[in-house]
């Protein structure tokens, strides 16, 4: 019986531990996609207890404590954070073959030095070393950030948003890494919900351009991306129902639109053409830019309305939606491609079952731009676990080209999630070397450790273009 969670965890052959061990994890770490907040990296935030750093935040551990029975009161209530850990605690012993379990354990192991098991008994000893150690320097927002090896950080921003706290960032010479801008303009596109036309008021204010028409509106969407990209933005966001594409005329859109300025109700119909003008038209603008387009669908948000009116969105009520035709993501990456208009794009499902669609679809327009320009992006959110990494890379690998995959994301609110990128490395380097040990690749270190290395770092930094 192996040790527990020891320095071969998950390297089941000679050759995945070399592989590790001697080319990913000395790699450095590209934070490309993450939902970290700008303003607790300029004042580099200390935090007072592990609560407040695991909890505070973390949808993916309320889901889990609401599943063990846990009253919300110590989920997201006003229990005392001494409360709420234990609560954890006792729910993550329980979760045994969870992402959260291995998580929690990795970074008490890299953070903490603690080797040991959380669980209800030990959560008090665990809660002393934690608060103790999270009173050193070296455990502020900033430092973590550098222990763990990350060259530059893209944050998820709104285009309204102001920006300062990656101003101050840059203008601060004592921190070397890269905090950068990423735009989210998924509430500019959402025209059926209720806030769209005081959302259009705040946009309005912030690009100086009076949205008055559909093309004003991608007027000031231009606006601030030209704000965006002068404060190192170069990567798009878009998070989707589904990629859908439902064309009409330039005329249609502009009525479909000032119905809803008008007050009006629009239509489902109204709503797809909207959406897929908006993002044909954002689409043909990254290209212009060079910039990145990531594409996150397959979510269902939202679920419980109950949950959802005491505490909003991300929440831990979100599900999987099995509706994603893959006839309309084509279409839209073509009606793109047709003009030589299609930027880098990253395609992420939240349903496992849309990986061969989407392994598929990414062939049909590659070029010799990039390596690699349509990417089918690392298992997102409910697949970021052991088995939904290997499925998502052998689908990969099987209809397309492993090894130009541009590898993990952390996806996190938290600043110990880093991580993950060492969990999945681990399983890169293990599921490459049963290839290996069963025959099916050469061994050969020099191109495997080349390989391994790439999908950890190399690959992203090239792809995205950032100067490192």
């Amino acid at each position: 019986m192996k040790a527990f969670m020891d320095k071969d965890f998950l390297l089941e052959t000679e050759m995945a531990q070399k592989l590790y061990h001697e080319y990913a994890a000395k790699m450095p770490i590209l934070d490309y996609h993450c939902h970290i907040n700008p303003q607790e990296i300029a004042e580099d935030r200390k935090f007072e207890n592990i609560t407040q750093v695991w909890l505070g935040g973390d949808h993916y551990k309320w889901r889990q404590m609401r599943s063990n029975g846990v009253e919300e009161k110590y989920i997201t209530g006003d229990a005392s954070d001494r409360e709420k850990f234990q609560k954890w605690a006792e729910t993550l012993e329980k979760a045994i073959g969870n992402p959260l379990y291995h998580w929690s354990h990795l970074e008490l192991q890299r953070y903490f030095g603690y080797y040991g098991a959380l669980n209800g008994e030990t959560a008090e000893e665990v809660w002393n070393l934690c608060n103790a150690k999270l009173q050193e320097d070296g455990m502020s927002a900033r430092n973590l950030i550098r222990q763990s090896n990350v060259t530059l950080v893209c944050t998820t921003d709104d285009p309204v948003d102001s920006l300062e706290w990656h101003e101050k960032i840059a203008a601060d010479e004592s921190f070397e890494v890269q905090v950068l801008p990423a735009w989210r303009p998924d509430k500019a596109m959402n025209l059926e919900k209720p806030d769209y036309l005081d959302y259009l008021k705040k946009l309005e204010e912030v690009s100086e351009v009076k949205i008055d028409s559909f093309a004003a509106l991608i007027q000031a969407l231009k606006v601030r991306m030209d704000y965006f990209a002068a404060r190192g933005c170069s990567v798009s966001d878009h998070g989707l129902e589904y990629v859908m594409y439902a064309p009409a005329s330039a005329e249609e859109i502009e009525a479909i639109f000032a119905k809803r300025l008008r007050g009006e109700n629009v239509s489902r119909q109204d709503e797809l053409q909207f959406k897929t003008a908006y993002m044909v038209a954002l689409g043909r603008e990254y290209h212009k830019k060079n910039w990145v387009m990531q594409l996150h669908y397959g979510v269902k948000r939202d679920n419980n309305s109950a949950i959802f009116r005491k505490l909003g969105p991300d929440a831990g009520i979100d599900c999987i939606n099995n509706y994603a035709p893959s006839s309309e993501m084509a279409d839209y990456l073509n009606a793109l491609a047709s003009t030589d208009e299609l930027p880098k794009t990253i395609l992420y499902s939240l349903n496992p079952t849309d990986n061969a669609a989407i392994g598929t679809i990414i062939g049909c327009f590659q070029s010799e731009e990039t390596r690699g320009k349509i990417q089918q992006g690392s298992a997102w959110w409910f697949n970021d676990n052991k088995q939904g990494m290997i499925d998502q890379m052998v689908s990969l690998a099987n209809l397309g080209l492993l090894g130009n995959f541009i590898g993990m994301l952390t996806d996190s609110r938290s600043f110990l999630s880093y991580t993950r990128h060492e969990y999945f490395r681990r399983i890169v380097c293990n599921l490459i070397g049963g290839w290996v040990e069963n025959g099916e690749y050469p061994a050969d270190e020099k191109v495997l450790g080349r390989m391994v290395q790439d999908i950890s770092y190399n690959n992203a930094v090239r792809y995205f273009g950032f100067e490192l």
